[in-house]
């Protein structure tokens, strides 16, 4: 269970799990839950054009993420981007089958990218995954605090200076960038139930930041550390015990919230609206 391509498999999907854990804590703080799954979903294309074309897939990925953030933030305001997102996101899903039915392992190519290939990770996928990564988690540490602030209420930050729109992008970036380094791994589909079911969780056990993100990894590394061995013990898909877990990690923390007699502090719980 541990050597071979197993080793691999429990490094990267580790990694994965961490960067997860930490941005994920902000998808759910600011609601951003739509987006991060329609960022990886509206990637899914350039992972298809570089397989076509020949090339790494983190390029085509990485190209796509960065589209994908400019058409989430220009089609639509406050409100809107739920509509210009779906719309975009069946379209770029066509696109990614039609890239995909010009290659000679079309089923495969498609499972590959939409549910992960976390037993099939090299040494070299290790090594770029990290970096990206530590560049992730290094650029939502630097955003840290007006992150915050951005996510608790729009209207402070722009007292303070900073334009939330600014921040909007800037995180969707960030969301990016983790969507880019886990896809090839967990998969488009699975990126989602990372980012958000375990970060959801984390924060129905506690309402300071801080600790909630170190829930969320924890729950987020305990998530892919089960699936890994029941998969390996079982010869099932990961993905099926990596979306069952994220949704069970979530169930839990609802449980908690409804059964614990005291409720968290509002302040947490949903972005403030901005000033009419």
């Amino acid at each position: 269970m541990f050597s071979g391509f197993m080793l691999n498999a429990w490094i990267i999907a580790s990694i994965v799990a961490v960067v997860a854990g930490v941005v994920g804590f902000f998808v759910v703080l600011r609601g951003n839950a739509f987006e991060a799954h329609a960022l990886p979903l509206g990637s899914f294309p350039g992972a298809a054009a570089a397989s076509l074309l020949g090339i790494n897939s983190f390029i085509g990925l990485a190209v796509f993420a960065a589209l994908g953030v400019l058409g989430i933030n220009r089609l639509g305001g406050r409100g809107k981007q739920g509509v210009a997102t779906a719309l975009s996101l069946v379209f770029l899903l066509g696109l990614g089958a039609l890239f995909f039915s010009f290659t000679n392992e079309y089923a495969p190519a498609i499972y590959s990218f939409l549910f992960g290939e976390v037993l099939g990770t090299s040494t070299s996928q290790i090594l770029l995954v990290a970096f990206l990564g530590v560049v992730a988690i290094m650029a939502t540490a630097i955003l840290y605090r007006p992150l915050m602030l951005d996510s608790l209420s729009p209207d402070l930050v722009e007292v303070s200076g900073i334009r939330s729109s600014h921040m909007e992008i800037l995180f969707l970036l960030v969301l990016a960038l983790a969507t880019v380094m886990s896809l090839p791994v967990v998969g488009a589909l699975l990126v989602f139930s990372l980012m958000v079911g375990p970060p959801a969780a984390a924060r129905s056990f506690t309402s300071r930041p801080l600790v909630a993100i170190l829930l969320a990894v924890a729950f987020a590394l305990l998530t892919v550390w089960i699936a890994l061995a029941l998969s390996y013990l079982s010869d099932w898909p990961v993905g099926f015990f990596v979306g069952s877990l994220g949704a069970l990690f979530y169930g839990l923390g609802r449980g908690w919230m409804s059964w614990r007699p005291f409720k968290r502090s509002p302040h947490l719980l949903q972005r403030s609206a901005p000033a009419q």
